[in-house]
């Protein structure tokens, strides 16, 4: 087994690789929206006890596939070879539209979609709104 980490991607906010890889599957760990180097999500308004205020899905959404391509790559995989991913969302009925439609900007191909599981989440570690599991051949 191979671990791999982008130099690109945010930083793991706990003790796990970016991916690993296993004879020719790539599985991502869970990945947020954050930036590389910074504690700051794209599209999320703080208030002053670290409580979400605000947030913007669709500023979200387009971050962590950024994140996703990043650790794909990184990894010796590319977009094209995801095969599953699994969507956490916080708030499935304010957010599942927008997502879904980002989506299929990404994914426009019926034949080459990965599968998807999308389910709501209580919390993610981080004051996020979106996460995404990802396995990818390489």
């Amino acid at each position: 087994m191979n671990v791999s980490n982008s130099t690109q991607a945010p930083e793991p906010v706990g003790s796990y690789p970016h991916a690993r890889k296993v004879g020719n599957l790539l599985f991502l760990s869970g990945v947020g929206p954050r930036k590389r180097g910074s504690k700051e999500i794209p599209g999320v308004t703080l208030d002053e006890h670290k409580n979400i205020v605000a947030y913007d899905i669709e500023t979200q959404c387009h971050a962590v596939f950024q994140n996703v391509r990043f650790i794909l790559e990184a990894s010796g995989s590319r977009w094209e070879n995801l095969v599953d991913v699994t969507v956490y969302l916080t708030n499935m009925k304010a957010d599942f539209a927008v997502f879904n439609r980002i989506y299929a900007e990404y994914f426009p191909n019926p034949e080459t979609q990965p599968c998807r599981t999308t389910v709501e989440v209580n919390a993610l570690p981080t004051p996020i709104a979106i996460e995404l599991k990802c396995i990818a051949t390489i």
